[in-house]
């Protein structure tokens, strides 16, 4: 790496540490070389703009263990803050602080909004379903499946909707977490367990070695 790109990682390092709770200036430097190895991988066209749907998703499923397309899919969203279809450096390292070492509030609103597939600000029915449809193991024996989760659903239902408006809401979401942690990735597995977040940071925050 050449020192002029070596000064421009520490500069962007400085700015973002001061932006992001999570991680110091050292870490966010690594996580930023990081993220430059991943673009360079992609089409030069792609590249320019920052990670992609495609790729993003396989650093999930190949990284963090994720499986269900809705989920990835939910979580690149919720990391794209601008919506503009590409992760950025700084939607990059912004979106690793709560996803790897987010406080119990900060992953209470990440998966809220992974849940939240229509943006409305409110978990309905048919997001329930569509996510649990997706997420739960089939009993081949089921004459309809279906009907076992729209179960699920209004047993979620009856334990979360604290308004009883027929939907949960960020405030409905956040009691029911707060009384139960395990809670917290109901409607399907959006944060990665402890053991690949220990891997992840193992290799991504190893020091370059100089040449």
């Amino acid at each position: 790496m050449s020192a002029m790109n070596r000064k421009i990682i520490q500069n962007l390092a400085e700015t973002l540490c001061k932006q992001v709770k999570h991680f110091n200036k050292a870490e966010s430097g690594c996580l930023i070389r990081l993220f430059h190895g991943l673009v360079g991988e992609q089409a030069e066209r792609r590249a320019a703009h920052g990670l992609d749907r495609v790729r993003f998703r396989n650093i999930l499923h190949n990284t963090f263990g994720m499986t269900e397309d809705v989920m990835m899919d939910r979580v690149f969203r919720v990391f794209d803050k601008d919506n503009d279809t590409y992760v950025t450096v700084k939607e990059w390292v912004e979106g690793l602080s709560v996803f790897l070492r987010g406080t119990l509030d900060e992953k209470i609103k990440f998966c809220f909004d992974v849940y939240d597939l229509n943006g409305d600000g409110f978990i309905s029915r048919e997001e329930m379903f569509q996510m649990l449809k997706d997420s739960l193991i089939r009993q081949p024996t089921e004459e309809d499946p279906d009907e076992g989760i729209k179960d699920v659903v209004e047993i979620a239902l009856k334990k979360m909707d604290y308004d009883h408006d027929g939907r949960v809401s960020y405030s409905d979401f956040e009691k029911t977490v707060v009384d139960e942690n395990l809670l917290l990735e109901a409607f399907g597995n959006c944060l990665p367990d402890m053991k690949r977040i220990l891997l992840f940071e193992q290799r991504a925050f190893q020091e370059p070695q100089e040449h």
